[in-house]
Formats: C-alpha cells, sequence, structure tokens
C-alpha cells in the first residue's frame, strides 16, 4: 500500500511532544513490511529553531517538510500552519491517509484533498479530546469543532483512540463502529538488556539504600507535578530515605515547582534533572522503586517503558483512566490519598514486587508489532 502519514511536527523534534514518536514508530514498521511509507509534517523542530525543508528518507520512510509559517504560534499555541502542503496532493499518489492529532491545519487539508480524491483517511487524536458540553465556548476548540472539527471526525474510516475512557468521549461525536481502540506501544526488546542497578543513582548522588519516585515526562501544569511533590512531603516525613526525580524537559513550570519545593522544604529530597538520554532514561526507570504521573491523557508511553522495566505504577483518576492499570499499580483520587497510596507502595516490598512482575508481562502485550497488525488490518479493511 501507498500510505500518507500527516503531522505537523516530526522527527528529529522532540519538543512537541510523542506523537511524532508514535507516527515514526507506525511509519517504520509499515516500511519494513513492504509498503511504501511517507510523511508529510511541517519543519517546526522547538520555539527558536526549524528543520531543513528539503525531504529526506529516515528510516526508509520519504519525509517531507514543509515552512511552517511561525515558531511562537507552533510552540506556544500548537498552530502550525503550512500552506505549501496544499500543493503536494495529487490524485491517485496514496491508497490510504493516516492523519495524527486532530485540530490542526494539517487535517483540514487532508480532510479536503481525501474527500476529493476518494482516499480513506484514519484520525489519530493522541490524547486530544471533543470538547465537554460544560467546557467554556465560544473559543478556538469550540470554533475550529462547528467549522470543520466534527466533519473531520464523522468522515474518517476509522478513529484511534487510546483507550476506553477516549472512546466514550467521541461516541457522542462519531459512530461508534468507527471507534478503534490503538494503544501507544513499546519495542520491548529494547528491554530485555538493561543497565545494572545503581547507574543513575551514582551519577546523581543517591545513595544506594535511597528509594526513588520517578516521575518522567514533560514538565507541564497540566500533568499535576504541584500535586506529587504537595504529597511528597508528607510521604518524607514518614520515609526518611526517598528522593523524588522529576525528569524531563521543562515546558515553562519547572521554576515553580522548584520554588515550591523550596516552600515545603524538601528541596533537598528532590532532583530536577532536565532532559534525559535515551540510556540515563532506561537507568531512571531501573533505579525507581515506583514511577509516578499524577494526571494523564491517552496512554502515555512512559508508563509503557516504566512497565517494560517491570515497575509499578501510581496516579490519580484527576485526568484519564486506564482499567488495566489496576493490574499494575494503584489508582487514586486526591492529594491525601496520593501520599497513602505511596506509602503503602514503598512500604510494602512484596505488593510492588507483585506489581512490577504484572508491569512488565502486561508490557509485552503492547509490543509496537501487535498495535501495527491491529493498524493494518484497518487500512486493508478500508480500501
Amino acid at each position: 500500500m501507498r500510505i500518507l502519514q500527516v503531522i505537523p511536527a516530526y522527527k528529529p523534534s522532540i519538543a512537541y511532544g510523542g506523537a511524532s514518536i508514535v507516527a515514526h514508530k507506525i511509519s517504520k514498521i509499515l516500511s519494513q513490511r513492504g509498503h511504501n511509507v511517507t510523511i508529510y509534517t511541517t519543519d517546526a523542530n522547538d520555539r527558536k529553531s526549524r528543520i531543513h525543508p528539503r525531504a529526506r528518507f529516515i528510516d526508509g520512510i520519504e519525509v517531507y517538510y514543509f515552512r511552517n509559517v511561525s515558531n511562537s504560534l507552533a510552540y506556544d499555541y500548537k498552530i502550525f500552519l503550512s500552506p505549501s502542503m496544499l500543493g503536494r496532493f495529487k490524485k491517485g499518489e496514496f491508497d490510504i491517509i493516516h492523519a495524527h492529532d486532530f485540530r490542526t491545519f494539517q487535517n483540514i487539508i487532508v480532510h479536503y484533498f481525501s474527500r476529493r480524491f476518494n482516499i480513506p483517511y484514519f484520525l489519530q487524536p493522541h490524547g486530544k479530546p471533543p470538547l465537554c458540553k460544560d467546557e467554556i465556548a465560544p473559543n478556538l476548540k469550540h470554533i475550529f469543532d462547528i467549522v470543520i472539527g466534527n466533519r473531520i471526525l464523522r468522515n474518517s474510516s476509522k478513529l484511534f483512540v487510546l483507550n476506553q475512557s477516549e472512546a466514550e468521549q467521541y461516541k457522542p461525536k462519531v459512530d461508534n463502529s468507527k471507534i478503534e481502540i490503538i494503544p501507544n506501544g513499546i519495542d520491548i526488546s529494547d528491554y530485555n538488556s538493561i543497565p545494572p542497578g545503581n547507574t543513575f543513582k551514582e551519577k546523581y548522588g543517591i545513595t544506594s539504600d535511597c528509594m526513588i519516585v520517578l516521575y518522567l515526562g514533560r514538565i507541564h501544569r497540566s500533568k499535576g507535578l504541584d500535586i506529587l511533590i504537595k504529597s511528597f512531603k508528607g510521604l518524607s516525613k514518614r520515609i526518611d530515605r526517598v528522593k523524588l526525580i522529576i525528569a524531563g524537559p521543562d515546558d515553562d513550570y519547572c521554576e515553580a515547582l522548584k520554588r515550591l519545593a523550596i516552600s515545603l522544604k524538601i528541596v533537598d529530597k528532590v532532583i530536577f534533572t532536565g532532559f534525559l538520554s535515551h540510556d540515563d532514561k532506561i537507568s531512571a526507570y531501573v533505579d525507581a522503586d515506583i514511577f509516578v504521573t499524577p494526571i494523564f491523557y491517552g496512554f502515555p508511553l512512559t508508563f509503557l517503558e516504566a512497565m517494560s522495566c517491570g515497575k509499578p505504577i501510581v496516579t490519580t483518576n484527576s485526568g484519564d483512566y486506564i482499567e488495566d492499570l489496576s493490574r499494575v499499580g494503584i489508582t487514586v483520587s486526591g492529594e491525601r490519598e496520593l501520599e497513602r497510596a505511596l506509602f503503602t507502595m514503598l512500604s510494602n516490598n512484596s505488593l510492588r514486587e507483585e506489581f512490577g512482575r504484572n508491569a512488565r508481562r502486561m508490557a509485552t502485550d503492547y509490543d509496537w508489532e501487535k498495535i501495527v497488525d491491529k493498524i493494518e488490518r484497518c487500512y486493508y479493511k478500508a480500501r
């Protein structure tokens, strides 16, 4: 099949979240299976830089970087405008279009040309939910949905959602038969040989007998990291040898969290590492005792990474909900309950080990090859 993947930002950019990683993993495996895969994206790299707009091959995938009108709009407001992409679509060039994210200029183009040339397209919002009935309107999201967004949803061949919670949100807007649960995946083979314990601890001056609560991901206020730090203050009073590691790229929230840690007088127990390389990230998972993301939407890749390293998960129900997480950790509501869950997990070795074993087994169900099997079957049915 000739497959076009359309996404606002793509590899080598890492500034716009995990969607580009997911799109690349899917495209790479499809290409390895003999499909002709092309990527249309923008040249947005981060707030200050661009990717050279020439076409290039990455892992056998031809990638076209179209000029983005404004880096500031892209970085600050997630608005990627690439009008030159309009001239690239031709009749008969592709059998399938797979559009990533939801409210994008690129998806307006996909919708128009897929209808014009009768090409089935698949929409994968990556956790970008539809508007709730009680959400404040009018706003840009509401206007987008009225003008074109709802039609983009309805006219898709399939809507790929990350979990059942997300599926329920879309059911009022999309025919239920079109909704397909396609979670994020993991290259499980990458975790068959992991670094020895204490590698991360030694690098950051943490003693081997100290326990670690790890958050790894974008440092953004939507993740509930203030709740985590407040809960950790209570936890640190009950367990002496424990550190909170907050790792990942800053999204204009790190300084506020550092000030919070100072005000709570736990600054000596909280370590902000910034962005971690692949090897350092794996060693952080290995040395962590539990992995925590207080608030999440969709199905975070970091959950799968932690599970692949055999780590239990603690989270809250303030965002999305994944039923299967009950097999690998604890889901709670509220700051006080989060503190109790952290204490329960760290003070009960057998419980922590049981969840860790379950996590490793469960991670194998999310191997990327299995995920792409589902996507490929959907493609074939739509032709």
